[in-house]
């Protein structure tokens, strides 16, 4: 299946485009191309964390004590809100 590509106009620090340019050269591939690699990395990885927040919208609600074990010679918390 051929996917259709859009062209879009980004601007980039020049150091970042120097940088592309560079990583271009050495893996033989286009600036565009490995844009569109990094886009499509990033917004994979924020569906995973979407999908994970998802699973857990109806998990137990846990207190910061159950989740975060004490720090060496810290006070816990339970001592400041008793009760």
């Amino acid at each position: 299946m051929e996917s259709s590509v859009r062209r879009a106009i980004i601007y980039l620090d020049e150091v970042v485009h120097q940088a592309l340019k560079i990583k271009a050269i050495e893996t033989s591939r286009s600036i565009s191309d490995i844009v569109n690699s990094a886009v499509k990395a990033s917004l994979a990885e924020d569906a995973e964390d979407l999908a994970a927040f998802e699973d857990r919208a109806n998990g137990p609600l846990l207190s910061c004590d159950e989740t975060v074990p004490p720090s060496p010679g810290s006070v816990p918390h339970r001592l400041f809100n008793p009760g």
